[in-house]
Parts: structure tokens; C-alpha cells; sequence
């Protein structure tokens, strides 16, 4: 009986799958579902930091170059400063936009980011990027949206028009129906635009914008100004530059620039004793 009262006072919640087992097959059990318990927390934690940014690259060590081409999604321009950077030594990739450069902006963010996110995990330590014309938009938004300031060691941007273009306005409003997703973000004023003049740029990541004053398509020009960045119309450093637009990715001076930028050494802002250094090396 006194058994009997022993075990009735035994609580049922003391009781556990393993109770029953022989003691060498109750540590066996046990170490296996240790295991798979540190397993799945390691699995955990990896699908969470997968999609959580953390830290800052080593400026030290440049990594895969990407390149976002303009309105339009040509990849011609910028396929010749790509082979300029390859010849250094750099990896360098130019991207494919979905609805050929002229779709929704975030979508090209998107498509950024997926790059961005396949190159580290193909063990670059780091990206550096590059956006020509619409692209340079395409490239603010990603840091904004994405953090892209824990993945992107510098930002490089070549006429860029980060508050918006005329040109992009008149067409929303003299033939909105030939004014795709795209050309209605970049007049000044959008929301998306908005957005982004609300977000500072990342203390951390340094970015260069570089634009002309001869610039006929993205008027004003300076538009391309970003507080927090090097901000650089070539002619402040080579007062006789004619340069237009469309010829930025293969001009001299500009892939001068673009070389010293994403170089091993810190950025620093470009002096007119630099002119004929800066086009030498970008010849």
C-alpha cells in the first residue's frame, strides 16, 4: 500500500517520454534531440539573418562592381565602363532591368537587390555599384528600402537626377499615356521622389555623384546633388569638359573618376589639379 500511496503522489507532469527507458538508450535519445534542437536554432537564426542587414564592409576590400543602367534599360554605355573596370581586375556586372529600364522603379530596386544578395552569397566581401541616369534612382532607393549601406561599400552615380527631371514631368503631363511607370517617379515632386528626399543618405557609405553641366536631358542638371555625398560636375574639375548626357559612361575624365572611387583607397573629393591624372587613367 505504501507503494501504492508513493505513486499516486507522484505527479502525472513529472512524468516524461523518457521515464521508461533503459538509462543508455534514455542518453541516447536525449543527446539526439539536443542536436536536432541546436539545429534547428541555427536554422532559425540563419533564415532570419538572411534577410536582416548587419554590419559595414571593409573599405579595405572591394568587391563585385555592379552597374544599373538609365531610362531605357540600354546596357551598351555602361558595357564599356564595365570592360574598363574588368581591366583592373574587378569583377563587374551590368544589369538586366525588368520592363526594359522604364517599368516601376522599385521593382528595379528589387531586381538590385536580388544581384546584390546573389554576389555575397557568392562570397564577394562587398558590392560596389554604379548607376547611370535613372539607374543612380534606382540605386538610392535600394539603400533606402534595403539597407543596402551593409552591403554596398561605395555608391557611384553619373548624372543622375535624384529630385527629378523636367523632362520626366512634361511627359506626365503632355502624354501621360507614352509616359511609363518610371518617367512619372522621376518628375520632380513624386511620391517615390519624396520618399527619398525624406531619408538621409547612410553616414557610413560613401557616394559619389557626378554629373555635367552640359547635361540636356536631365535639366537642371544638378539635380544629381545629394546631401551627404562628393558631389562633382566635371567641369569643376575640368573647366574645358564638354561632356553630354549619354556620353558619361565612356568619357575619360568621368572613368577616371569612377576608377579612383571604387579604388582600394577612401574617396576624397577631386581637386582641378586631379584633370589630367583623372583622364589619363580613364583613357
Amino acid at each position: 500500500m505504501d507503494g501504492m500511496d508513493r505513486a499516486r503522489r507522484v505527479p502525472l507532469s513529472g512524468m516524461t517520454p523518457l521515464s521508461g527507458m533503459a538509462p543508455r538508450r534514455r542518453l541516447l535519445v536525449a543527446g539526439v534531440l539536443l542536436l536536432a534542437v541546436a539545429l534547428a536554432a541555427t536554422l532559425t537564426v540563419r533564415a532570419c539573418g538572411a534577410g536582416v542587414p548587419g554590419g559595414y564592409p571593409d573599405q579595405s576590400r572591394p568587391g563585385t562592381v555592379l552597374l544599373v543602367p538609365g531610362y531605357g534599360g540600354s546596357q551598351a554605355a555602361l558595357s564599356v565602363l564595365a570592360a574598363r573596370i574588368r581591366a583592373t581586375g574587378r569583377s563587374a556586372t551590368v544589369l538586366t532591368l525588368p520592363g526594359d529600364g522604364t517599368g516601376d522603379l522599385a521593382a528595379q530596386a528589387a531586381t538590385l537587390n536580388a544581384a546584390v544578395t546573389a554576389a555575397r552569397h557568392a562570397g564577394t566581401p562587398s558590392v560596389d555599384v554604379i548607376g547611370y541616369s535613372a539607374g543612380g534612382v534606382v540605386a538610392r532607393l535600394w539603400v533606402a528600402r534595403y539597407g543596402g549601406e551593409h552591403s554596398a561599400r561605395r555608391v557611384v552615380t553619373l548624372g543622375s537626377p535624384l529630385h527629378g527631371a523636367q523632362l520626366a514631368a512634361a511627359g506626365s503631363v503632355l502624354v501621360p499615356d507614352a509616359c511609363p511607370p518610371a518617367c512619372q517617379q522621376l518628375a520632380p515632386g513624386s511620391s517615390l521622389l519624396r520618399e527619398l528626399d525624406r531619408t538621409p543618405l547612410p553616414a557610413r557609405l560613401p557616394w559619389l555623384s557626378i554629373w555635367t553641366q552640359d547635361d540636356q536631358t536631365v535639366q537642371p542638371p544638378d539635380s544629381a546633388r545629394l546631401a551627404g555625398a562628393l558631389n562633382v560636375p566635371v567641369q569643376s574639375i575640368c573647366p574645358d569638359a564638354q561632356v553630354q548626357h549619354g556620353q558619361l559612361p565612356t568619357d575619360a575624365l568621368v572613368t577616371g573618376l569612377v576608377l579612383r572611387a571604387i579604388a582600394a583607397a577612401p574617396p576624397s573629393q577631386p581637386q582641378p589639379a586631379d584633370c589630367t591624372t583623372l583622364r589619363t587613367a580613364g583613357a
